[in-house]
C-alpha cells in the first residue's frame, strides 16, 4: 500500500478493516484472501524457463496503471 500511495502521490492512507475489504471483494468478484493474507512469491521457475515480465517490479506496474489512468481521463 505504501508503494501504491507513493505512485499515486497520496501522502496518507486510511485503515481498511476486513469487513470493508469484503464489500470491495464482492464488487470486483474476488476473494478477500488475496488482499488480507501476505504471500511471498518468487518467480524462479518462470525466470528459469525464460519468461520475461512486462513489469518486473510493482513500482513499474503501478506507474503504468497511473499513466494509463491519466491518459484515459483525457479521452
Amino acid at each position: 500500500m505504501r508503494t501504491f500511495r507513493q505512485t499515486m502521490k497520496v501522502n496518507f492512507g486510511l485503515p481498511s478493516p476486513a469487513w470493508f475489504l469484503s464489500i470491495g471483494a464482492v464488487l470486483i468478484q474476488t476473494e478477500t484472501e488475496l488482499v488480507l493474507k501476505s504471500r511471498w512469491v518468487l518467480p524462479e521457475k518462470l525466470i528459469e524457463a525464460g519468461f520475461a515480465f512486462k513489469f518486473p517490479t510493482i513500482e513499474l506496474a503501478l506507474e503504468d496503471i497511473a499513466t494509463k489512468k491519466k491518459t484515459d481521463a483525457f479521452n
